[in-house]
C-alpha cells in the first residue's frame, strides 16, 4: 500500500521535495559518489558530488524508498552545495531532517542515509585528492 503524503505527518517542505525533487539524476562528471542503503527498510541513496575551488559546487542523487527518503535526499543536495568538504561532512542527521521541516520518528533513518552518504562521498574525494 502506498504511503500517503498527509500534511498531518509531513511538512510542506518535505512534500514539495518529494513531488519536485531537486538535482535528481546521475552526475557524469562527479568527483566523488557514495551509495548507502538501509538494510531494514531497503531505502537507498546514491549521491554525487562535484568539487571546485575547495567547495562543493554541485550535488545530485538517485534514491529509492519512501517519500521521506527521496525528499531528504533532494534536500541534502541543496544543503551541501557551497559548503567546504569539512563542513558538509559534519552535517548531522538532525541538519538533514531540519532541511525538510522535520521527520516523524519512524522516518529518522532517512536523514541518517543522507548524512552517511555525504560523509562517505567526502571521504572518497579526500582519499582521491590525497594521492
Amino acid at each position: 500500500m502506498a504511503e500517503r503524503l498527509s500534511p498531518d505527518v509531513y511538512s510542506e517542505v518535505l512534500i514539495d521535495h518529494f513531488q519536485n525533487p531537486r538535482n535528481a539524476g546521475v552526475m557524469e562528471d562527479a568527483d566523488a559518489e557514495a551509495y548507502v542503503t538501509n538494510p531494514v527498510c531497503g531505502d537507498s541513496l546514491r549521491i554525487f558530488l562535484k568539487f571546485e575551488d575547495g567547495f562543493i559546487a554541485r550535488a545530485s542523487f538517485l534514491s529509492s524508498g519512501c517519500p521521506a527518503s527521496i525528499a531528504t535526499s533532494s534536500a541534502a543536495t541543496e544543503l551541501v552545495v557551497g559548503r567546504t568538504p569539512e563542513d558538509a561532512a559534519t552535517l548531522s542527521r538532525d541538519d538533514y531532517a531540519d532541511a525538510v521541516g522535520g521527520l516523524p520518528r519512524a522516518k529518522v533513518h532517512c536523514s541518517v542515509l543522507a548524512a552517511s552518504a555525504v560523509s562517505q562521498a567526502v571521504e572518497q574525494w579526500r582519499a582521491k585528492t590525497a594521492s
